[in-house]
Formats: C-alpha cells, structure tokens, sequence
C-alpha cells in the first residue's frame, strides 16, 4: 500500500440511529487519512436510517466538506476495524488527493470500474448491462420488507440504483461463490421448464442424492437450503477451478418423477454441478481469489471494498466473518469498506451479474506515473 494514498475508513455505531454517527465515522476517517476534508465519501447506513437519512448525509457531508456522499443501507457494516450487526451505525470511507470517485455515462465511459449499488425494486437488466465492470450490491435488511435507500450527492435517489466511476485507480474486481463441488459438471440431458428432468442418463434427484456426503444422507430430510447447483461457462473441466459458474438454488425435490426444481430456467445441453455450501470451502476459496486477485493488481493495494452476502457474514462462520478476516491478513492495515447486502454484483463470463450467497471484492491502486 503506498503510504501517501489518501484514503481512510471509519466506524461509529450505537443504541439509536443518530446522525452523529455519519458525522464520527468520517471524522475518523479524515484523521486517519490526515486531511480536513475529503474529495469523495462512501457511506453505508443501517437499515435503522433508511426511512430518513437525510440528517446522517448531511452531518457526513458537513464533517467532509463536500456533497459528494454516495452510499446506500445495508443488513450489516464492515469495515478494517469491525464488522457491525445488530447496532445502529455508520461506515465511511474517504479519498483524497487525486483519488475520487466520478459522475459514470455509460455511453462514454466502456473502461474501468463501477460502484454499483441499487435497492431490490432499482435493479434492472439495463442497468446491469453496460460495458464497463460493475461492483457492488443490493440494499437490504433482515426481513427483505424494506424501506431501502440509495443515495448520491447526498441526496436519496428516487430510482433506486447509484452508480459512479473511479478514476485514476488500477482495480481487480473479483468473486468468491466458495461452494463446496459435489460432483463434477454433468450435461442437463432433459427440462421441463423450472424443472430439471435427467442429468446425464438418470434422474436429477437420483444423482444429487448419490452425490450428498454421508453426515448428509444419513440427515432425515435433505438440507435443500444449502444445496444448489452451478450452472458451469466455457471449457468444464476448468469451470470450477476458475470460478466460471453462476449458482442456481433448489426450489423443491419432486419424488414423484425424481426431478429438482431449480429457481431459474436451464437449457438441455447446458452443463450443471451439484454443491453445498460449506464455511471451510469458502473460506479457502475466498483465500485462493484474494492471491489471485492480488498476483493480476500486480503489487500490493491501497484500498479494497467487500460485499458478503448476508448469508455468507458472521450467522455463516460462526460469529466471525472470515472473509473479512482473510483480507485483512493478506492486506495488514489496508483500508477496506463495504456492507452485507440482499445480491453481490460483479463480473461473470465477460458480463456483470447478480450473484447470491458470495463475496464481491475489489482491490484498488492509484495508477503509478
């Protein structure tokens, strides 16, 4: 990390959600990054401020002395000090100097990477498909019942979804799903719709069965919850290694015909694998995508922002959030902000895409002269 990269976080939480919150959490931030005031700001709120957040932007952008707030409410804050559940609280980070964060024209602007963040009802296919990289993720809470805010320029977007551009800063967007593979990929041989009929020459339900760990097939009803299947791109006997595969989730097992109904379509001929989500498995593979991650930057980071599913955070790893943990020991001291969000985006197969149940993460350098 260069020394001289201005850039910093901070984190203040309580029993109510008080605007003094947005207010300490950039004034730590400043502090740390030893400046008085700030070129850009990305706050992330608790839900608790969502049905107002007018005050907690105001107080941050007057701390900052710049309305360049963008940030939106999260189930959860992270920060490189903490993480933050079921606390009222504010998580900033500023940048300054010649790092910022600018206004994105998708028209103009096909390079680089965006801050995506958007509530549930904000999220659409035009939105998503640009040709510029997208990271971020959706506003949520615990409940999926809302309200959700997204904010820029320190005022509520009405429509949902914020984005804006960095500028001068080299970036690896990355994704860790960490799955644990049960089998390897297998051609979908017949569907039905939602439903999926054979995988190869038996029925579907037949195989994941025959693919379950023993602890699981000994359970007296399958944990179809942390069961999915991946939906593999390109070359498949390198699908899982590399990554290149988007997780699609058990709706029902039908014992009737032995088929598994999935919560997206599928095509014959498509190739799928069955997995289980697993804490050992995604934390080592959140491990192997940070050095990866790391190893195409090319040197070491100045700043990174993380985006764990909700149900990938501490309730996951067991009151810890490994993944949280994993970068800050690869990266000691680095500044790293994000939010525990209801979708992660990122890039998938040369497009961006809505993932579930992973971590996002970008790791940002200022470009070198």
């Amino acid at each position: 990390m260069n020394s001289m990269t201005q850039v910093a976080t901070g984190l203040s939480h309580g029993n109510r959600p008080l605007a003094e919150h947005a207010a300490q959490a950039v004034q730590q931030a400043l502090e740390k990054a030893g400046m008085v005031r700030a070129n850009n700001v990305l706050l992330f709120l608790t839900p608790e401020y969502a049905s107002d957040p007018v005050p907690a932007l105001r107080a941050a952008a007057r701390t900052a002395g710049t309305i360049q707030v963008m940030g939106c409410t999260g189930v959860g804050l992270l920060t490189d000090q903490e993480w933050l559940l079921d606390s009222a609280g504010a998580a900033a980070m500023v940048f300054g100097g010649k790092l910022g964060i600018d206004l994105f024209n998708p028209k103009n602007d096909t390079e680089g990477t965006v801050l995506s963040l958007s509530t549930p009802s904000g999220l659409t296919a035009d939105w998503m498909d640009v040709p510029a990289t997208r990271l971020g993720a959706i506003s949520g809470d615990l409940y999926g019942q809302g309200p959700f805010t997204v904010w820029d320029h320190c005022r509520i977007d009405e429509g949902g979804s914020v984005d804006g551009i960095f500028r001068g800063i080299d970036s690896v967007i990355s994704v860790s799903q960490g799955v644990r593979a049960l089998t390897s990929p297998i051609e979908v041989a017949e569907v039905n719709e939602l439903d999926i009929l054979r995988m190869g020459n038996y029925p579907a339900l037949n195989v994941l069965v025959q693919s379950l760990p023993n602890d699981v097939k000994d359970m007296k009803q399958i944990p179809l919850h942390l069961i999915m299947g991946g939906v593999t791109f390109g070359d498949p006997e390198t699908a899982i290694r590399d990554g290149r595969y988007r997780l699609n989730h058990i709706v029902s097992a039908n014992l009737k015909n032995r088929s598994i109904t999935l919560s997206s379509p599928l095509n014959a001929g498509e190739r799928m694998f069955w997995a289980m989500r697993d804490a050992l498995a995604a934390e080592r593979d959140m491990r192997d995508t940070i050095r990866l991650a790391r190893q195409r930057l090319g040197r070491g980071p100045d700043f990174a922002l993380l985006f764990p599913c909700m149900g990938r955070g501490p309730h996951f790893f067991g009151n810890r959030d490994r993944d949280l943990e994993v970068l800050k020991d690869q990266f000691p001291g680095l500044p790293i902000i994000g939010f525990y969000g209801n979708g992660e985006i990122g890039p998938l197969d040369e497009a961006n895409n809505l993932f579930q149940y992973s971590a996002v993460f970008g790791l940002f350098a200022q470009q070198e002269k």
